[in-house]
């Protein structure tokens, strides 16, 4: 059966198409009978208004749109949690999108969103997609660096200060005595994991002692921290870490997974450090130490800055900062 019609719904309630759309928009515009004639049709014929249409037609779309690297990670889902939180009273609908760390995909949510026209952006890059940002905010979308900051001077960003974390991670490593420490996780391409990687290397050098060995992931889940602790075990034990500094939460589960299966103890044999402090981290067979970021309240912020650019384009750029933590359980404590 085809799907309902305004001039089906105008023919039912005896009025015009217009008066319809005015009882639809403009509601003070009609009678209450009119009115009340209009949305009975409407509940009889079960019409349903295609907004993103009738948005298009008058050139604006008040959803906003989000594109995050991954979101089997819980610390972006806590993120979008965090936006949709500002967003609640604001009449703008969020629609998510998942780049899966794969800049092609994260181009075709772009292409999308600058189709529908959405009022305001919220992204986490994976490409350089400076050029595809200046483009969708020439043409009216407002947008909101999340996680990572790209041309400074160009666009507002709420982060965590990334390169903290990881002199909190190493130093707390380092402090243990563990001075031959791994960084798994990631490509460098990635904001989050270059400035981390940095910090843990800068962190040693000042310490006067130790060393930083990169082992480099093509994603940041726990299949490739499972991969990484196997490249590290296939080393001659004298060349094994004795610690493990993770990109991620996710990445350290799967490294946790790899040593439990080689039988190695942890601590004892190697510590571990995540990233993000997920809601897994304390509940793994042997809780996680991490680094915790503020997800939710990042999400939020972005929210609040990014409806008030939609209101004032014009604004000045303003970049949020937020501190991590570290949390220590007995990844590296022992029990």
């Amino acid at each position: 059966m085809p799907e309902a019609q305004v001039r089906d719904v105008a023919r039912l309630a005896g009025v015009s198409p217009a008066t319809v759309s005015n009882a639809m928009n403009h509601p003070d515009k009609v009678s209450p009978a009119t009115r009340d004639r209009v949305h009975a049709a409407i509940a009889e014929l079960g019409f349903v208004r295609n907004s993103a249409a009738h948005q298009l037609r008058r050139g604006t779309n008040r959803a906003v749109g989000m594109v995050v690297l991954d979101v089997a990670n819980p610390f972006f889902t806590d993120v979008a949690r965090g936006v949709e939180d500002g967003l609640v009273g604001h009449d703008r609908p969020l629609i998510l999108g998942n780049s899966g760390q794969d800049p092609t995909r994260e181009s075709a949510y772009l292409d999308l969103f600058e189709e529908q026209r959405v009022s305001g952006l919220l992204v986490t890059p994976v490409g350089d997609t400076l050029a595809r940002l200046r483009r969708l905010r020439d043409r009216g979308t407002s947008v909101v660096l999340v996680d990572r900051r790209v041309g400074v001077k160009e666009f507002s960003s709420v982060t965590v200060d990334d390169r903290r974390g990881g002199r909190l991670a190493t130093e707390h490593l380092l402090g243990l005595g563990r001075t031959r420490i791994a960084f798994v996780g990631g490509p460098p391409r990635l904001n989050q994991v270059r400035h981390r990687l940095e910090a843990a290397r800068a962190a040693v050098e000042a310490h006067g002692s130790g060393e930083v060995r990169y082992v480099e992931t093509a994603t940041m889940d726990a299949a490739a921290g499972r991969d990484g602790a196997e490249r590290l075990l296939d080393l001659a034990r004298r060349e094994r870490p004795d610690a493990i500094f993770a990109a991620n939460d996710l990445v350290a589960l799967g490294v946790l997974q790899a040593l439990t299966r080689a039988r190695l103890s942890v601590p004892d044999d190697i510590a571990i450090v995540g990233f993000d402090d997920i809601d897994f981290a304390a509940s793994a067979a042997i809780p996680l130490t991490s680094v915790r970021q503020p997800a939710v309240d990042m999400g939020r912020a972005a929210a609040t800055r990014l409806l008030e650019i939609i209101d004032d384009p014009s604004s000045s750029v303003v970049h949020t900062v937020m501190e991590p933590e570290l949390v220590v359980r007995d990844s590296t404590a022992g029990r």
